[in-house]
């Protein structure tokens, strides 16, 4: 497989698509003023605490407190509140040391959020999930700083292993390493990208991350409730901290800071990969260039079609997303249960695509074409749980239920992708109605004849293909009608960028003639 980031620049932020063997699978959107994003960690005040969810309400500065679960405090909250009251109140020039600072788990025995936060201290705390619809932040005492190969969680002294590196003795090798050489106050988790690499690979990646957490005790420092501590890295480098590996063989950039940037993270993080970093530079745009908006059109929408000519129908709820298979005009053989179970693992692989691409989360129920056999429903099941390895988000599928529905529940962490790709018609205006061609024809000629009396020569009319053939078929033919009257050549060009009721007039060195 291999793997292509491109990233396009625009005034009102930056888009990022993810191809995987030249398929769309993931789409991205930065704003320019983007804020509260996953991974960002604010001083916040505790402003109304809710006995009945057992939660409170932070202000953070966005125009809907913030929302903390008791489930997300961390068992290390008491000591990260002092923490916080320390480092908020430190005047040293070098800062307290954070590897003498006494951690300690501190057990709730009533689990009431209320034991803890009753005074609506101010609390160090990281974005869980974006603003979703009406939905303020949801945030989480439990931080964590990831790198390239570990990941830092302060206030513990825990060290875990990836479950996906299989392998026992890399698992030790790799506790040992980390063992070795962490500070202490900080648990680490490796990552699976780890595996393979050497003590100073992780060390590096560790050093880094330390770094960033004393970042983080600077500019706590005096810091005023709502305040922004630190901001996760831009989209783009996040993506390649996480999907970086020997698949990926491009990123392609068309905005020459972003490139600059991408390129030293790049140099950074995995330096025989900064090759692959290149700037785009021609005319058309990026996204079209490689596919993408193409891809785009055909991937969003209630209807999907499948090669096989079955399609998908997705609808949503706000409880819930449902998709519905339908069978396709192409058929594998003459055995309906062969047809349904092929039609079955085509929709699914798509299924497994729309899911990451639109970032559906919650609930997502799929009514599949209706199978007799156990073993092919089994088979269904275990070829979508395959699909949707590659999809970083939490998600767990089930077996098909008696009924022939399949649940799958997915994490959803930002609001979902949900782009409209019909569009107004432009020459009605959705009215579904157009002026006469024989008017529209009386309207160009009347502009023509000013455009003489102004003296301009060598006229060019672009227009629509089909209102170029209505203009230029037949011997005596509407055009040569024009050349005749006016006495002079007159050109007329179709192009298909034009919509049909639409014609431009452009002069002998093809500049346009504005009306």
């Amino acid at each position: 497989m291999t793997k292509e980031l491109i990233i396009n620049t625009t005034p009102q932020g930056v888009e990022i698509a993810l191809l995987e063997d030249k398929k769309l699978v993931e789409l991205h959107n930065e704003k320019a003023d983007a804020n509260f994003a996953v991974g960002d960690l604010y001083l916040g005040k505790v402003k109304k605490l809710i006995p009945g969810l057992n939660a409170a309400f932070v202000d953070i500065g966005f125009e809907k407190d913030a929302f903390l679960h008791y489930t997300d405090l961390s068992p290390y909250v008491k000591s990260i509140l002092k923490f916080t009251n320390i480092a908020i109140n430190d005047h040293s020039e070098k800062g307290f040391d954070f590897g003498k600072f006494p951690v300690e788990p501190e057990i709730v025995k009533t689990g009431k959020i209320a034991e803890v936060l009753g005074g609506k201290p101010n609390v160090l705390v990281q974005i869980l999930k974006e603003p979703i619809a009406a939905k303020g932040p949801r945030l989480s005492c439990e931080l964590s700083l990831p790198g390239r190969y570990v990941v830092i969680t302060p206030f513990n002294n825990i060290i875990a292993v990836s479950r996906k590196i299989h392998s026992s003795e890399e698992r030790k090798r790799l506790h040992k390493i980390v063992e070795s050489v962490r500070t202490k106050n900080f648990g680490v988790i490796v990552r699976t990208a780890a595996e393979g690499k050497n003590t100073a690979e992780l060390h590096e990646d560790l050093l880094s991350l330390l770094n960033t957490w004393k970042t983080i005790q600077a500019n706590l420092k005096g810091a005023v409730p709502p305040a922004k501590i630190l901001s996760e890295q831009g989209k783009a480098n996040s993506m390649l901290r996480d999907l970086l590996n020997e698949d990926f063989n491009r990123i392609v950039v068309n905005d020459k800071n972003i490139f600059t940037e991408t390129k030293s993270y790049i140099q950074r993080i995995a330096p025989e990969k900064v090759e692959i970093v290149s700037l785009y530079n021609q005319s058309s745009p990026i996204f079209d260039s490689f596919g993408i908006t193409k891809q785009v059109k055909a991937a969003f929408g209630k209807t999907v079609n499948l090669p096989s000519g079955a399609y998908l129908i997705i609808e949503h709820t706000e409880a819930l997303h449902v998709i519905d298979v339908n069978s396709g005009y192409k058929s594998v053989s003459n055995n309906q249960e062969e047809n349904a179970l092929e039609t079955n693992l085509e929709a699914a692989e798509e299924i497994a695509r729309q899911l990451r691409l639109r970032d559906l989360g919650g609930i997502i129920v799929v009514d599949f074409i209706d199978m007799k056999l156990m073993e092919n429903k089994k088979r269904l099941a275990d070829a979508m749980e395959q699909f949707m390895r590659t999809d970083r988000a939490k998600h767990a599928v089930l077996q098909i239920s008696k009924f022939g529905l399949m649940q799958i529940t997915r994490q959803r962490m930002k609001p979902e992708m949900n782009i409209n790709t019909s569009e107004i018609c432009p020459s009605c205006s959705g009215t579904g109605k157009i002026s006469s061609t024989l008017i529209l024809e009386d309207e160009i000629e009347k502009n023509l004849s000013y455009l003489i009396m102004q003296k301009h020569k060598g006229l060019t009319i672009q227009v629509n293909p089909i209102l170029h053939t209505f203009l230029t078929s037949g011997f005596i033919s509407k055009r040569r009608k024009w050349s005749w009257k006016y006495k002079q050549k007159i050109k007329v060009v179709a192009n298909s960028n034009y919509h049909l009721t639409e014609f431009h007039f452009f002069d002998n060195s093809e500049e346009e003639i504005k009306l």
